[in-house]
């Protein structure tokens, strides 16, 4: 087995996202990624996940903004071991490039037979159609009655119109094309394959790919009215636990996927995990409280754990975060990895301090610049 990809980084940036077969070097060691199919892990994975993480990694892991799972602190020496465990409970692809192709974003509400399940399972199944590319590239598939994902970055999206029908439609556009039952997979794999032939690679995302749309793919239908993303507490399916920053410790995931009626766990990119059945209960590091103050806030692992980070991150977020109005980001660099899109406030490090900004995205032009710690608690009233 090949040295893993970002193995010896250090603190490149790279234009990549990491997965099981080419994970990525941080401050902390190798994060592998775990796609699981439809966001969904059984029990018996979740303990498998949990208990492999520990073995091999640090014990800890991230549910990132694609509803994904990252296992911290791996050592190059570990990885194989940690593949050949997550192979097993077949939560990877045997086949590197099919398992860099599943970048399916999946609504977390489905049900087993609806649309949703449906065009989701079977894109799965084609992955080997699609062309080659760039490593964030991917599909959001969100055909319930209300979309759920509007807000989540997905290159090629089916979701529901606003008339009931169920669009295509390219990020980056704000209408889409309607289509008939059973041509949803057919029309995302021609819609890939357009992107390639077009230079979409040098955009490198559909929203910036200018390129006109082929005339099969535009269309005039407005996406229907989102819902809004489930907050903690008792839901239909399940529970949804919240998750500060992201962060999952691997005992809890097992004593989660242990907890009597829990017939499954979702992922979702909310910092969400809703699990199917089972009757609420704390768990550590998991909250059920829907006005949890960190549950606004998005902070990266910051340093050490990111070599791109001159600043700590979740500490000063944790201290922060009651005395905050609004979404707090707080971004280790201008990166802005935890967050992407706009906050109320905005916390960027630069050379060891830290960049304040409101409503604006990470390493926007600060309205105070170079501030401490201590600064930033005496400015918010955190002492």
């Amino acid at each position: 087995m090949s040295t893993p990809q970002g193995g010896s980084s250090g603190g490149k940036v790279r234009g990549w996202c990491p997965d099981a077969w080419r994970p990525m070097m941080a401050g902390d060691g190798l994060l592998v990624r775990v796609k699981p199919r439809l966001g969904r892990l059984t029990p018996a994975q979740a303990v498998g996940l949990g208990e492999a993480a520990v073995a091999h990694g640090s014990g800890s892991l991230d549910v990132t903004r694609r509803a994904n799972l990252q296992i911290r602190g791996v050592t190059e020496a570990a990885w194989p071991d940690l593949l050949d465990r997550l192979l097993a409970l077949g939560l990877v692809d045997a086949d590197g490039g099919r398992e860099g192709r599943r970048n399916i974003l999946v609504s977390p509400d489905w049900k087993p037979g609806d649309d949703t399940h449906r065009i989701a399972a079977a894109l799965h199944d084609r992955l080997g159609e699609l062309p080659a590319l760039p490593g964030k590239v991917g599909f959001v598939i969100d055909a319930g009655a209300e979309p759920a994902l509007s807000a989540e970055s997905g290159d090629f999206r089916i979701e529901r119109g606003s008339e009931g029908v169920l669009l295509l439609r390219a990020e980056g556009r704000a209408v889409g094309v309607p289509l008939g039952h059973g041509a949803e997979v057919e029309a995302l794999i021609d819609l890939a394959h357009w992107f390639a032939k077009s230079g979409g690679a040098a955009a490198g995302r559909m929203g910036r790919h200018a390129a006109p749309l082929p005339d099969w793919a535009r269309g005039s239908v407005q996406p229907a009215q989102p819902k809004a993303a489930p907050a903690p507490g008792q839901r239909e399916l399940g529970t949804a636990y919240g998750l500060p920053f992201g962060r999952l410790k691997a005992p809890t995931l097992i004593q989660l996927a242990q907890t009597p009626g829990i017939t499954g766990i979702r992922t979702t990119p909310w910092r969400i995990l809703l699990t199917e059945g089972g009757m609420p209960g704390q768990l550590d590091g998991l909250s059920l409280d829907p006005n949890e103050p960190l549950l606004r806030v998005d902070a990266c692992p910051g340093m050490p754990e990111c070599p791109q980070s001159s600043v700590e991150t979740r500490m000063l977020a944790r201290r922060l975060a009651p005395h905050v109005v609004g979404r707090l980001h707080v971004s280790g660099c201008a990166k802005g990895c935890a967050h992407s899109g706009v906050a109320d406030v905005v916390l960027t490090g630069r050379r060891g301090a830290y960049d304040l900004s409101l409503g604006q995205r990470a390493g926007a032009p600060p309205l105070r610049a170079g501030l401490d710690i201590d600064s930033l608690i005496a400015h918010f009233g955190a002492v």
